[in-house]
């Protein structure tokens, strides 16, 4: 087990998923809810998006990850443990922080489900108007 001061705690979110994430220097491997990268996220996509802030900040290789996600969907689970990753980064080295920010990945993407109203089918679509 890793020594307690070397290890980087994080919190990720994105629509309703929330990713804990662990950073620990290591040799590069990826635990997501006690399994693999390829296992958890079977699509390229999301595998891609996930390791973006390492390829931004050329640090692929030097942390292990262990991540514990949870609600959401697919792609929003991805974006919560990105946004995670991207701040166990800053925490790590405050030298990251410009290039993280220049691409995004240290906003947290505030867009939530519209809530259904009464009256409605859905959020906003109305019921079909009948002239007679």
């Amino acid at each position: 087990m890793p020594e307690k001061k070397n290890v980087i705690w994080a919190t990720g979110r994105r629509k309703s998923a929330i990713a804990r994430v662990r950073l620990i220097p290591g040799a590069g491997s990826i635990s997501i809810n006690a399994r693999s990268l390829e296992d958890y996220f079977p699509r390229d996509t999301s595998r891609m998006r996930i390791m973006e802030p390492f390829e931004i900040t050329e640090t692929g290789g030097q942390f292990d990850l262990i991540v514990s996600v949870e609600g959401g969907g697919i792609s929003a689970q991805a974006d919560a443990v990105r946004h995670g990753i991207s701040r166990a980064l800053v925490s790590s080295s405050e030298t990251l922080r410009p290039a993280l920010r220049k691409a995004g990945m240290l906003t947290r993407d505030p867009r939530e489900v519209e809530r259904k109203k009464y009256g409605k089918h859905k959020a906003r679509k109305r019921p079909q108007y009948s002239k007679r």
